[in-house]
């Protein structure tokens, strides 16, 4: 959320960043209308509190019949009041609701693009691999060895799930320990393992509600709702916090199950196991100072790099334009892994595997998480960062497809062997 003093002090900075997120800037206006209302009723509701003060106070002197009159004028002013106050709160919900929904405003680092054809290539990791034979998709792959089991997954779920079997469930396994064992052993971050399940406020926190509520799932007798990303449970942990300094910055890995409605066209990416409604992921959370998120933000970016090229995975990453950022935060960076066959026919395909992103105060002001920069001084908001560290499945597509076998075998990356219990190859 945008602090309310941007849209009084400084609203051509805010329209100029609303433009470049597609918001009307109207809607500026609109939240500054709001907000002088808010201003006005409250002036009103205490100046009527101030004679109502004066009136009471004057009846004490008065004579009976005085004393009447002014009862009648404090019940007045009273009723006055109650309706100043009324008005108020509808007005402050209607002004909340509004500054809920708008986006935070894009660092001046973001490009300017209708696409992700408009995203800057910042670096690129390794070379794609030559193969001599015809890759195989991963679907074909997994289904051939007997770990993918796309048919069984819809008959037990419907479409978009799947499941995964024997080694291909172990092989999962393999790749989210090595996840967390790389940020907890050699990053310095610390293992939290959350609800799956959290308040709806949690997703008000993060930024996921109220503009994504019919993507989310939900269990409507308890008010529950399922984690869309581990972000929401680990970054709500100091929800309504004041931080000592000293705790800063707080470095969180979580490994959760991630539940989303995927709505998208007909048609698109149908095959295979890109897009589902569950998934697993491991994700970074970050809370620091505000003067050292951009060097927190490269360093959450590295982390995820460290584990691409951990697996041996070509990989680059990106810069991401105003129109495919995400709206809660300021500066993405999108990671991407390369496979060879992940489109069938259509041949590669660069995969999103994480989204680095700094939300700068954004998502702390709605989540009300605060810091005390020095003994006495006035509470500040932290700067939140996260990032996948990685996603999967596309990790899984990348590994099934960069490491097959001309006879349908999938290598093993050597450091996914030890929790492998020192397998080398997947085989029929």
């Amino acid at each position: 959320m945008l602090d309310i003093r941007l849209f009084r002090e400084q609203p051509d900075l805010v329209r100029a960043g609303f433009e470049k997120m597609g918001v009307r800037a109207e809607e500026v206006d609109a939240i500054r209308a709001l907000d002088e209302q808010v201003r006005a009723l409250k002036t009103d509701a205490e100046t009527k509190k101030a004679a109502m003060n004066v009136a009471s106070k004057a009846m004490g002197k008065a004579t009976p019949e005085v004393r009447e009159e002014k009862r009648a004028e404090l019940r007045a002013l009273g009723d006055e009041i109650a309706l100043l106050d009324t008005k108020r709160t509808e007005v402050e919900r209607e002004l909340q609701d509004r500054l809920l929904r708008v986006p935070n405003l894009p660092d001046p680092r973001v490009p300017l693009g209708e696409s992700d054809a408009d995203n800057i290539n910042l670096r690129e990791y390794g070379k794609p691999r030559q193969f001599d034979f015809t890759p195989k998709p991963h679907w074909e792959i997994g289904t051939a060895l007997g770990i993918l089991d796309i048919e069984r997954g819809i008959k037990i779920s419907g479409s978009r799930f799947y499941v995964l079997k024997g080694l291909g469930a172990a092989l999962q396994r393999a790749v989210i320990t090595f996840m967390l064992d790389m940020h907890t052993q050699n990053h310095g971050f610390t293992e939290i393992y959350p609800p799956f399940v959290v308040k709806e406020e949690c997703l008000v926190g993060t930024g996921q509600l109220p503009k994504f509520y019919d993507t989310v799932y939900r269990d409507i007798e308890d008010d529950f709702w399922m984690v869309p990303t581990a972000e929401v449970p680990v970054t709500n942990l100091h929800r309504e916090e004041l931080l000592d300094v000293e705790q800063l910055p707080l470095h969180y890995v979580a490994y959760t199950p991630c539940f989303r409605r995927e709505k998208m066209s007909a048609g698109r990416d149908v095959r295979g196991i890109k897009r589902g409604h569950q998934f697993d992921k491991v994700e970074m959370v970050i809370l620091c100072k505000p003067e050292d998120s951009d060097a927190e933000h490269e360093r959450l970016t590295e982390c995820a790099e460290a584990i691409c090229r951990g697996l041996g995975l070509h990989y680059r990453v990106l810069l991401v334009c105003n129109k495919e950022k995400g709206d809660c935060n300021a500066l993405q960076y999108d990671i991407e892994t390369y496979a060879p066959a992940s489109k069938g026919e259509e041949g590669a395909e660069w995969l999103e595997v994480s989204s680095c992103s700094n939300f700068g105060e954004y998502q702390a002001r709605r989540a009300g998480i605060r810091y005390r920069p020095t003994p006495g001084a006035k509470p500040e908001y932290v700067h939140t960062l996260n990032g996948s560290g990685l996603a999967l499945p596309r990790v899984m597509i990348s590994i099934l497809e960069n490491y097959q076998n001309a006879d349908g075998s999938v290598t093993i990356p050597e450091v996914l062997r030890p929790y492998m219990h020192g397998r080398e190859v997947i085989t029929r």
